[in-house]
Protein backbone atom coordinates (compact mmCIF):
# COMPACT_ATOMS: atom_id res chain seq x y z
CA UNK A 1 0.00 0.00 0.00
CA UNK A 2 2.96 2.45 0.45
CA UNK A 3 4.82 1.80 -2.61
CA UNK A 4 1.47 2.33 -4.24
CA UNK A 5 1.21 5.08 -2.89
CA UNK A 6 4.79 5.81 -2.87
CA UNK A 7 3.94 5.50 -7.18
CA UNK A 8 0.79 8.03 -7.09
CA UNK A 9 2.54 10.81 -5.50
CA UNK A 10 5.61 10.34 -8.02
CA UNK A 11 2.83 10.40 -11.07
CA UNK A 12 1.27 13.58 -9.25
CA UNK A 13 4.07 15.57 -8.70
CA UNK A 14 5.60 14.79 -12.97
CA UNK A 15 2.33 16.01 -13.52
CA UNK A 16 2.42 19.20 -12.13
CA UNK A 17 5.81 19.86 -13.04
CA UNK A 18 4.99 18.94 -16.59
CA UNK A 19 1.81 21.01 -16.50
CA UNK A 20 3.97 24.12 -15.06
CA UNK A 21 6.13 24.18 -18.01
CA UNK A 22 3.06 24.58 -20.11
CA UNK A 23 2.06 27.05 -17.77
CA UNK A 24 5.40 28.75 -18.08
CA UNK A 25 4.99 28.91 -21.93
CA UNK A 26 1.41 30.33 -21.98
CA UNK A 27 2.39 32.82 -19.63
CA UNK A 28 5.52 33.87 -22.14
CA UNK A 29 2.86 34.05 -25.04
CA UNK A 30 0.28 36.05 -23.31
CA UNK A 31 3.19 38.57 -21.97
CA UNK A 32 5.01 38.88 -25.22
CA UNK A 33 2.62 38.76 -28.52
CA UNK A 34 6.04 38.65 -30.60
CA UNK A 35 8.06 35.63 -28.70
CA UNK A 36 9.06 32.80 -30.50
CA UNK A 37 9.67 29.46 -29.10
CA UNK A 38 13.05 27.96 -30.18
CA UNK A 39 13.20 25.01 -27.79
CA UNK A 40 9.84 23.10 -27.01
CA UNK A 41 10.93 19.12 -28.62
CA UNK A 42 12.03 18.20 -24.87
CA UNK A 43 8.38 18.85 -23.82
CA UNK A 44 7.45 15.57 -25.98
CA UNK A 45 8.81 13.53 -22.86
CA UNK A 46 7.70 10.30 -21.42
CA UNK A 47 5.25 11.99 -18.65
CA UNK A 48 4.02 14.27 -21.34
CA UNK A 49 3.34 11.29 -23.44
CA UNK A 50 1.95 9.06 -20.68
CA UNK A 51 -0.49 11.44 -20.00
CA UNK A 52 -2.08 12.06 -23.23
CA UNK A 53 -2.35 8.24 -23.68
CA UNK A 54 -4.40 8.18 -20.85
CA UNK A 55 -6.47 10.96 -22.15
CA UNK A 56 -6.94 8.85 -25.50
CA UNK A 57 -10.50 7.27 -26.00
CA UNK A 58 -10.34 3.97 -25.83
CA UNK A 59 -13.25 3.43 -27.85
CA UNK A 60 -12.18 5.07 -30.87
CA UNK A 61 -11.35 3.58 -33.53
CA UNK A 62 -8.03 1.69 -34.94
CA UNK A 63 -5.98 2.84 -37.82
CA UNK A 64 -4.40 1.39 -40.40
CA UNK A 65 -1.95 -0.87 -37.96
CA UNK A 66 -5.13 -2.15 -36.07
CA UNK A 67 -4.10 -1.35 -32.34
CA UNK A 68 -6.41 -0.32 -30.06
CA UNK A 69 -5.66 1.72 -27.03
CA UNK A 70 -6.11 -1.47 -24.98
CA UNK A 71 -3.19 -3.67 -26.72
CA UNK A 72 -1.34 -0.71 -26.58
CA UNK A 73 -1.28 -0.37 -23.19
CA UNK A 74 -0.11 -3.94 -22.89
CA UNK A 75 3.67 -2.83 -23.54
CA UNK A 76 3.17 0.95 -22.84
CA UNK A 77 6.14 1.72 -21.35
CA UNK A 78 8.32 -0.27 -23.65
CA UNK A 79 5.77 1.56 -26.30
CA UNK A 80 6.58 5.27 -25.32
CA UNK A 81 10.34 4.59 -24.87
CA UNK A 82 10.31 3.66 -28.82
CA UNK A 83 8.27 6.82 -29.38
CA UNK A 84 10.82 9.03 -27.14
CA UNK A 85 13.88 7.35 -28.76
CA UNK A 86 12.53 8.21 -32.44
CA UNK A 87 11.57 11.42 -31.47
CA UNK A 88 15.03 12.57 -30.32
CA UNK A 89 17.13 10.62 -32.97
CA UNK A 90 14.39 12.30 -35.96
CA UNK A 91 13.26 9.34 -36.96
CA UNK A 92 9.29 9.36 -35.93
CA UNK A 93 7.75 9.17 -39.37
CA UNK A 94 3.69 9.22 -38.75
CA UNK A 95 1.88 6.38 -40.38
CA UNK A 96 -0.81 7.21 -43.09
CA UNK A 97 -4.53 7.67 -41.87
CA UNK A 98 -7.07 5.51 -42.57
CA UNK A 99 -9.59 6.70 -44.47
CA UNK A 100 -13.50 6.76 -43.68
CA UNK A 101 -16.57 8.14 -44.73
CA UNK A 102 -19.51 9.62 -42.85
CA UNK A 103 -22.83 11.04 -43.76
CA UNK A 104 -22.80 14.66 -44.08
CA UNK A 105 -24.76 16.62 -42.05
CA UNK A 106 -28.66 17.80 -44.59
CA UNK A 107 -26.82 16.01 -47.21
CA UNK A 108 -26.56 12.82 -49.52
CA UNK A 109 -22.88 13.05 -49.26
CA UNK A 110 -20.54 11.64 -47.48
CA UNK A 111 -17.62 13.64 -45.27
CA UNK A 112 -14.20 11.97 -45.54
CA UNK A 113 -12.41 11.04 -42.19
CA UNK A 114 -8.80 10.53 -41.28
CA UNK A 115 -8.16 8.06 -38.69
CA UNK A 116 -4.99 7.99 -37.42
CA UNK A 117 -3.31 5.09 -36.23
CA UNK A 118 -3.31 5.31 -31.92
CA UNK A 119 0.65 5.91 -31.61
CA UNK A 120 0.11 9.01 -33.77
CA UNK A 121 -2.93 9.74 -31.65
CA UNK A 122 -0.79 9.97 -29.01
CA UNK A 123 2.30 12.55 -31.02
CA UNK A 124 -0.75 14.55 -31.86
CA UNK A 125 -1.64 15.14 -28.57
CA UNK A 126 1.21 16.13 -26.89
CA UNK A 127 2.03 18.52 -29.99
CA UNK A 128 -1.53 19.38 -29.73
CA UNK A 129 -1.22 20.68 -25.81
CA UNK A 130 1.72 22.22 -26.76
CA UNK A 131 0.80 24.46 -29.34
CA UNK A 132 -2.64 25.33 -27.40
CA UNK A 133 -0.73 27.50 -24.85
CA UNK A 134 1.03 29.12 -27.13
CA UNK A 135 -1.66 30.73 -29.46
CA UNK A 136 -4.40 30.43 -26.83
CA UNK A 137 -2.73 33.69 -25.63
CA UNK A 138 -2.87 34.94 -28.98
CA UNK A 139 -6.65 33.67 -30.63
CA UNK A 140 -8.98 36.50 -31.42
CA UNK A 141 -11.92 36.67 -28.78
CA UNK A 142 -14.40 36.22 -31.82
CA UNK A 143 -12.64 32.71 -32.57
CA UNK A 144 -14.54 29.35 -31.11
CA UNK A 145 -14.61 26.03 -32.18
CA UNK A 146 -11.98 23.22 -30.91
CA UNK A 147 -10.78 26.04 -28.49
CA UNK A 148 -11.11 25.11 -24.54
CA UNK A 149 -14.35 26.44 -23.28
CA UNK A 150 -15.19 28.36 -26.32
CA UNK A 151 -17.77 25.84 -27.73
CA UNK A 152 -21.03 26.23 -30.02
CA UNK A 153 -23.44 27.51 -27.55
CA UNK A 154 -20.38 30.35 -26.66
CA UNK A 155 -20.54 31.48 -30.32
CA UNK A 156 -24.27 31.46 -30.79
CA UNK A 157 -24.31 33.90 -27.54
CA UNK A 158 -21.42 35.90 -29.05
CA UNK A 159 -23.82 36.34 -32.26
CA UNK A 160 -27.36 36.77 -30.25
CA UNK A 161 -24.96 39.64 -28.47
CA UNK A 162 -23.79 41.36 -31.43
CA UNK A 163 -26.95 41.50 -33.29
CA UNK A 164 -29.08 42.20 -30.38
CA UNK A 165 -27.15 44.94 -28.86
CA UNK A 166 -25.31 46.15 -31.62
CA UNK A 167 -25.61 48.72 -34.59
CA UNK A 168 -26.14 45.34 -37.08
CA UNK A 169 -28.20 45.69 -40.15
CA UNK A 170 -26.80 43.87 -43.03
CA UNK A 171 -25.18 40.03 -42.24
CA UNK A 172 -22.49 37.89 -44.65
CA UNK A 173 -22.99 34.09 -44.33
CA UNK A 174 -19.52 32.88 -45.55
CA UNK A 175 -18.83 29.36 -46.51
CA UNK A 176 -15.46 27.82 -46.92
CA UNK A 177 -15.37 25.70 -50.04
CA UNK A 178 -14.08 22.35 -48.59
CA UNK A 179 -11.29 24.43 -46.09
CA UNK A 180 -10.08 21.41 -44.66
CA UNK A 181 -8.75 19.60 -48.41
CA UNK A 182 -7.46 23.18 -49.49
CA UNK A 183 -5.59 23.89 -46.81
CA UNK A 184 -1.76 25.16 -48.08
CA UNK A 185 0.72 23.16 -46.39
CA UNK A 186 3.32 25.61 -47.68
CA UNK A 187 1.15 28.56 -46.10
CA UNK A 188 0.32 26.40 -43.04
CA UNK A 189 4.54 25.91 -42.33
CA UNK A 190 4.98 29.56 -43.19
CA UNK A 191 2.13 30.61 -40.36
CA UNK A 192 3.28 28.39 -37.81
CA UNK A 193 6.83 29.11 -37.74
CA UNK A 194 6.07 32.93 -37.08
CA UNK A 195 5.75 31.85 -33.16
CA UNK A 196 7.73 28.63 -33.90
CA UNK A 197 11.06 28.23 -34.56
CA UNK A 198 12.34 24.56 -33.07
CA UNK A 199 13.10 22.84 -36.32
CA UNK A 200 12.63 19.08 -35.11
CA UNK A 201 9.09 19.84 -34.10
CA UNK A 202 8.26 21.57 -37.29
CA UNK A 203 9.90 19.13 -39.07
CA UNK A 204 7.93 16.58 -37.43
CA UNK A 205 4.01 18.87 -38.30
CA UNK A 206 5.09 18.72 -41.62
CA UNK A 207 5.52 15.02 -41.38
CA UNK A 208 1.82 14.68 -40.32
CA UNK A 209 0.70 16.72 -42.89
CA UNK A 210 2.19 14.96 -45.78
CA UNK A 211 1.93 11.27 -44.23
CA UNK A 212 -0.86 10.48 -46.48
CA UNK A 213 -3.93 8.27 -46.71
CA UNK A 214 -4.92 4.58 -46.66
CA UNK A 215 -7.79 4.05 -48.68
CA UNK A 216 -9.02 0.38 -49.67
CA UNK A 217 -5.33 -0.81 -49.28
CA UNK A 218 -4.06 2.01 -51.67
CA UNK A 219 -2.13 5.27 -50.56
CA UNK A 220 -2.96 8.52 -51.81
CA UNK A 221 0.02 11.43 -51.22
CA UNK A 222 -1.77 14.20 -49.34
CA UNK A 223 -0.54 17.95 -51.15
CA UNK A 224 -2.77 19.66 -49.63
CA UNK A 225 -5.19 19.93 -46.74
CA UNK A 226 -5.35 18.59 -42.83
CA UNK A 227 -7.33 15.28 -42.44
CA UNK A 228 -10.18 15.50 -40.30
CA UNK A 229 -10.03 13.17 -37.27
CA UNK A 230 -6.49 14.15 -36.00
CA UNK A 231 -6.48 16.06 -32.84
CA UNK A 232 -4.03 18.22 -34.48
CA UNK A 233 -6.06 19.12 -37.10
CA UNK A 234 -8.37 21.57 -35.47
CA UNK A 235 -5.36 23.36 -33.44
CA UNK A 236 -3.52 23.85 -37.15
CA UNK A 237 -6.97 24.98 -38.93
CA UNK A 238 -7.60 27.60 -36.27
CA UNK A 239 -3.97 28.59 -36.68
CA UNK A 240 -4.44 28.80 -40.36
CA UNK A 241 -7.22 30.99 -40.22
CA UNK A 242 -6.37 33.50 -37.45
CA UNK A 243 -3.56 34.46 -40.05
CA UNK A 244 -5.61 34.17 -43.30
CA UNK A 245 -8.46 35.68 -41.71
CA UNK A 246 -9.05 36.80 -38.45
CA UNK A 247 -6.59 39.28 -38.17
CA UNK A 248 -7.26 40.52 -41.53
CA UNK A 249 -11.04 41.29 -40.28
CA UNK A 250 -9.49 43.12 -36.82
CA UNK A 251 -6.42 44.99 -38.21
CA UNK A 252 -7.68 45.93 -41.93
CA UNK A 253 -11.60 45.76 -42.50
CA UNK A 254 -12.78 46.65 -38.83
CA UNK A 255 -10.32 50.00 -39.25
CA UNK A 256 -11.45 50.67 -42.59
CA UNK A 257 -15.07 50.93 -41.61
CA UNK A 258 -17.05 54.13 -40.64
CA UNK A 259 -19.61 52.01 -39.14
CA UNK A 260 -19.77 48.87 -36.55
CA UNK A 261 -18.33 45.89 -38.14
CA UNK A 262 -18.23 42.27 -36.24
CA UNK A 263 -17.32 38.64 -37.02
CA UNK A 264 -17.61 35.08 -35.14
CA UNK A 265 -16.14 32.55 -36.21
CA UNK A 266 -16.34 29.11 -35.50
CA UNK A 267 -13.83 26.76 -36.91
CA UNK A 268 -14.43 26.86 -41.25
CA UNK A 269 -17.65 28.73 -40.28
CA UNK A 270 -18.15 32.33 -40.23
CA UNK A 271 -20.87 35.43 -40.21
CA UNK A 272 -19.77 39.04 -40.46
CA UNK A 273 -22.10 41.49 -39.21
CA UNK A 274 -22.25 45.21 -40.58
CA UNK A 275 -24.06 48.71 -40.03
CA UNK A 276 -23.58 49.71 -43.66
CA UNK A 277 -24.78 47.86 -47.17
CA UNK A 278 -21.65 49.14 -48.85
CA UNK A 279 -19.29 48.17 -46.14
CA UNK A 280 -20.80 44.29 -46.12
CA UNK A 281 -20.66 44.48 -50.18
CA UNK A 282 -16.89 45.64 -50.19
CA UNK A 283 -15.61 42.75 -47.57
CA UNK A 284 -17.66 40.76 -49.88
CA UNK A 285 -15.83 41.11 -52.31
CA UNK A 286 -12.26 41.58 -50.67
CA UNK A 287 -12.77 38.43 -48.87
CA UNK A 288 -12.46 36.28 -52.18
CA UNK A 289 -9.40 38.22 -52.67
CA UNK A 290 -7.94 37.66 -49.17
CA UNK A 291 -8.93 33.85 -48.94
CA UNK A 292 -7.63 33.49 -52.67
CA UNK A 293 -4.16 34.66 -51.50
CA UNK A 294 -3.76 31.70 -49.05
CA UNK A 295 -5.18 28.91 -51.97
CA UNK A 296 -8.90 29.35 -50.60
CA UNK A 297 -12.27 30.03 -52.39
CA UNK A 298 -15.44 30.80 -50.89
CA UNK A 299 -18.52 28.64 -52.07
CA UNK A 300 -20.30 31.53 -54.02
CA UNK A 301 -23.81 29.57 -53.53
CA UNK A 302 -23.05 29.62 -50.15
CA UNK A 303 -22.36 32.83 -49.29
CA UNK A 304 -24.44 35.93 -49.52
CA UNK A 305 -25.23 39.51 -48.02
CA UNK A 306 -28.39 39.76 -46.07
CA UNK A 307 -30.60 42.83 -44.45
CA UNK A 308 -30.81 41.53 -40.70
CA UNK A 309 -31.35 43.33 -37.65
CA UNK A 310 -34.07 45.76 -36.03
CA UNK A 311 -35.03 47.54 -38.84
CA UNK A 312 -35.04 44.12 -41.57
CA UNK A 313 -38.33 43.58 -41.04
CA UNK A 314 -39.63 47.10 -41.69
CA UNK A 315 -37.60 47.34 -44.65
CA UNK A 316 -38.44 44.01 -45.43
CA UNK A 317 -42.37 44.90 -45.95
CA UNK A 318 -41.21 48.53 -47.22
CA UNK A 319 -40.06 47.00 -50.48
CA UNK A 320 -42.41 44.22 -51.08
CA UNK A 321 -40.56 41.21 -49.76
CA UNK A 322 -42.97 40.34 -46.84
CA UNK A 323 -40.29 38.81 -44.04
CA UNK A 324 -36.93 39.62 -43.88
CA UNK A 325 -34.32 36.96 -44.58
CA UNK A 326 -33.10 34.02 -42.41
CA UNK A 327 -29.60 32.65 -42.36
CA UNK A 328 -28.36 29.38 -40.72
CA UNK A 329 -25.11 29.30 -38.07
CA UNK A 330 -24.03 25.90 -36.27
CA UNK A 331 -27.50 23.96 -37.11
CA UNK A 332 -29.63 27.10 -36.23
CA UNK A 333 -31.94 29.21 -38.68
CA UNK A 334 -31.65 32.72 -37.09
CA UNK A 335 -34.31 35.16 -38.35
CA UNK A 336 -35.74 38.49 -37.16
CA UNK A 337 -38.34 38.29 -34.37
CA UNK A 338 -39.89 39.88 -31.82
CA UNK A 339 -40.70 39.95 -27.78
CA UNK A 340 -43.73 39.60 -26.18
CA UNK A 341 -43.97 43.51 -26.30
CA UNK A 342 -43.02 44.01 -30.06
CA UNK A 343 -39.25 44.85 -29.56
CA UNK A 344 -36.29 43.68 -31.94
CA UNK A 345 -35.10 40.00 -31.41
CA UNK A 346 -33.13 37.66 -32.56
CA UNK A 347 -34.74 34.29 -32.86
CA UNK A 348 -33.71 30.78 -34.37
CA UNK A 349 -34.46 27.36 -34.58
CA UNK A 350 -33.11 23.87 -35.35
CA UNK A 351 -32.22 24.30 -39.29
CA UNK A 352 -34.39 22.23 -41.37
CA UNK A 353 -31.66 20.62 -42.87
CA UNK A 354 -30.25 19.66 -39.59
CA UNK A 355 -33.38 18.54 -37.88
CA UNK A 356 -33.80 16.09 -41.22
CA UNK A 357 -30.87 14.85 -40.78
CA UNK A 358 -31.40 14.08 -36.92
CA UNK A 359 -34.58 12.55 -37.46
CA UNK A 360 -33.05 10.18 -40.46
CA UNK A 361 -30.05 9.26 -38.33
CA UNK A 362 -32.34 8.01 -35.14
CA UNK A 363 -34.25 6.04 -37.36
CA UNK A 364 -32.12 4.21 -39.00
CA UNK A 365 -29.95 3.62 -35.57
CA UNK A 366 -33.49 2.37 -34.10
CA UNK A 367 -33.95 0.22 -37.17
CA UNK A 368 -30.86 -1.40 -36.52
CA UNK A 369 -31.24 -1.83 -32.46
CA UNK A 370 -35.11 -2.40 -32.34
CA UNK A 371 -34.60 -6.31 -31.41
CA UNK A 372 -32.44 -5.05 -28.28
CA UNK A 373 -34.08 -5.54 -24.78
CA UNK A 374 -36.65 -2.72 -24.21
CA UNK A 375 -34.69 -2.30 -20.72
CA UNK A 376 -31.95 -1.62 -22.83
CA UNK A 377 -33.06 0.21 -25.46
CA UNK A 378 -35.03 2.74 -23.47
CA UNK A 379 -32.27 4.00 -21.79
CA UNK A 380 -29.99 4.67 -25.17
CA UNK A 381 -33.01 6.17 -26.58
CA UNK A 382 -33.69 8.61 -23.81
CA UNK A 383 -29.71 9.40 -23.83
CA UNK A 384 -30.15 10.80 -27.35
CA UNK A 385 -32.94 12.97 -26.74
CA UNK A 386 -31.20 14.52 -23.84
CA UNK A 387 -28.13 14.94 -25.99
CA UNK A 388 -30.53 16.28 -28.40
CA UNK A 389 -31.62 18.78 -25.87
CA UNK A 390 -28.44 19.72 -24.92
CA UNK A 391 -27.24 20.86 -27.77
CA UNK A 392 -30.37 22.77 -29.48
CA UNK A 393 -32.10 23.00 -25.96
CA UNK A 394 -31.37 27.22 -26.48
CA UNK A 395 -34.11 30.35 -26.01
CA UNK A 396 -36.48 30.49 -28.88
CA UNK A 397 -36.31 26.76 -29.63
CA UNK A 398 -39.10 25.21 -27.68
CA UNK A 399 -41.18 24.01 -30.90
CA UNK A 400 -38.42 22.87 -32.76
CA UNK A 401 -37.12 20.56 -30.06
CA UNK A 402 -40.98 19.47 -28.88
CA UNK A 403 -40.87 18.32 -32.67
CA UNK A 404 -38.21 16.27 -32.57
CA UNK A 405 -39.56 14.85 -29.20
CA UNK A 406 -42.86 13.77 -30.75
CA UNK A 407 -41.23 12.81 -34.23
CA UNK A 408 -39.17 10.07 -32.15
CA UNK A 409 -42.15 8.92 -30.17
CA UNK A 410 -43.77 7.96 -33.63
CA UNK A 411 -40.72 6.42 -34.74
CA UNK A 412 -40.31 4.25 -31.90
CA UNK A 413 -44.00 3.70 -32.32
CA UNK A 414 -43.16 1.90 -35.85
CA UNK A 415 -39.76 0.13 -34.92
CA UNK A 416 -41.20 -1.33 -32.01
CA UNK A 417 -43.92 -2.65 -33.13
CA UNK A 418 -41.83 -4.57 -36.30
CA UNK A 419 -39.94 -6.42 -33.63
CA UNK A 420 -41.74 -9.78 -34.22
CA UNK A 421 -44.71 -9.81 -36.92
CA UNK A 422 -47.27 -9.47 -34.27
CA UNK A 423 -47.76 -6.12 -33.35
CA UNK A 424 -46.49 -5.07 -29.95
CA UNK A 425 -49.19 -1.64 -29.13
CA UNK A 426 -51.50 -0.03 -30.32
CA UNK A 427 -51.06 4.24 -29.60
CA UNK A 428 -52.93 3.86 -26.53
CA UNK A 429 -51.07 1.43 -25.13
CA UNK A 430 -47.99 2.67 -26.48
CA UNK A 431 -48.88 5.79 -24.39
CA UNK A 432 -49.90 4.07 -21.24
CA UNK A 433 -46.23 2.61 -21.67
CA UNK A 434 -44.65 6.13 -22.14
CA UNK A 435 -46.57 6.85 -18.37
CA UNK A 436 -44.72 4.37 -16.38
CA UNK A 437 -41.58 4.73 -18.70
CA UNK A 438 -41.43 8.27 -19.72
CA UNK A 439 -38.79 9.48 -22.12
CA UNK A 440 -37.17 12.64 -21.05
CA UNK A 441 -39.32 16.13 -22.01
CA UNK A 442 -37.99 18.78 -24.31
CA UNK A 443 -36.68 21.65 -22.09
CA UNK A 444 -34.66 24.53 -22.46
CA UNK A 445 -31.17 24.17 -20.81
CA UNK A 446 -29.27 26.81 -22.74
CA UNK A 447 -30.26 30.58 -21.78
CA UNK A 448 -29.22 33.22 -24.37
CA UNK A 449 -30.81 36.22 -22.32
CA UNK A 450 -31.86 36.80 -18.98
CA UNK A 451 -36.01 37.18 -18.71
CA UNK A 452 -36.62 40.62 -18.99
CA UNK A 453 -34.93 40.65 -22.04
CA UNK A 454 -37.43 38.27 -23.34
CA UNK A 455 -40.10 40.78 -22.54
CA UNK A 456 -38.47 43.84 -24.07
CA UNK A 457 -35.45 44.97 -25.54
CA UNK A 458 -35.00 48.22 -25.99
CA UNK A 459 -32.76 50.05 -28.44
CA UNK A 460 -32.70 53.25 -30.40
CA UNK A 461 -32.76 53.14 -34.07
CA UNK A 462 -29.38 52.71 -35.30
CA UNK A 463 -28.35 53.13 -38.88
Amino acid sequence: MTQRSGGTLTVLRNREAMQTKLDRIADRARKDSAAQFSSLMHLLDEEMLRDSFRRLSGSAAPGVDKVTKEEYAENLEANIADVIDRLKRRAYHPQPVRRKYIPKVGSDKLRPLGIPVLEDKLVQSAITRILEQIYEQNFMDFSFGFRPQRGCHDALQELDHVIMRQKVSYVVDADIQGFFDHVSHEWMMKFVQHKITDTPLLQLIQRFLKAGVMEEDRWQATEEGVPQGGSISPILANVYLHYALDLWFDRIVKRNCRGQAFMIRYADDFVACFQYEDEAKLFYQALQERLAKFELTIAVEKTRIIKFGRFAATDAERDGKGKPETFDFLGFTHYCGKSRKGKFMLKRRTARKKFRAKIIAFAEWLKENRQKPLKELWPLIAAKLRGHYQYYGVSDNSRSINKFYQVVRRICFKWLNRRSNRRSFNWDSFCLMLKRHPLPTPKILVPFYPLELQSGHSGSRMR
